[in-house]
């Protein structure tokens, strides 16, 4: 006979169960399960509605989302910031091709970061807010919700499209 587990040929094959599935195995290899199925896991009896309804939990609490972000400051730029950024200048009294010269950057970038159609990288950003000696971001706090009906609220697609 041969071993349905490590398929050597042997005189003798014993029917035992191994993982839940009863598999007529050699000598060596009937150590690595029951003969009977006396296991706790694999009685054949339906788990306790108790159990089930543990597991239901569990597994909901497994497939909910989580933000990530929930509970965290993070630093954004201001809304309005190219006005801002307009104003500090025209008070300090330079045009945009001194201010860009001042800060060795370009004017058409200088431009565009005033006209909003540029978001600028932090690394202009602090050269604009020292050279200004303006502030350009602020702290928001984490925890809050994007939808408008507060944090029980689903996310949907209305929450991205602009309208009007």
């Amino acid at each position: 006979m041969i071993c349905e587990m490590c398929g050597k040929e042997v005189p003798l094959t014993r029917p035992v169960f191994i993982e839940g599935t009863k598999l007529n195995v050699c000598q060596n290899c009937s150590k690595f399960g029951d003969e009977n199925r006396g296991s706790s896991r694999n009685q054949g009896a339906a788990p306790s509605a108790q159990v089930i309804e543990q597991r239901l939990e569990k597994r909901n609490k497994r497939m909910q989302t989580r933000d990530v972000y929930a509970g965290k400051d993070s630093i954004q730029i201001i809304d309005g910031y190219g006005d801002a950024i307009k104003e500090a200048r025209i008070a300090a009294g330079m045009d945009l091709e001194q201010f860009a010269a001042s800060i060795f950057e370009k004017k058409g970038t200088l431009a565009k970061v005033e006209s909003e159609s540029l978001l600028p990288d932090d690394k202009l950003l602090k050269k604009i807010e020292k050279a200004l000696n303006i502030t350009l971001t602020e702290v928001v706090h984490g925890g809050g919700s994007i939808g408008k009906g507060g944090s029980n609220t689903k996310m949907t697609l209305a929450n991205f499209i602009k309208k009007g």
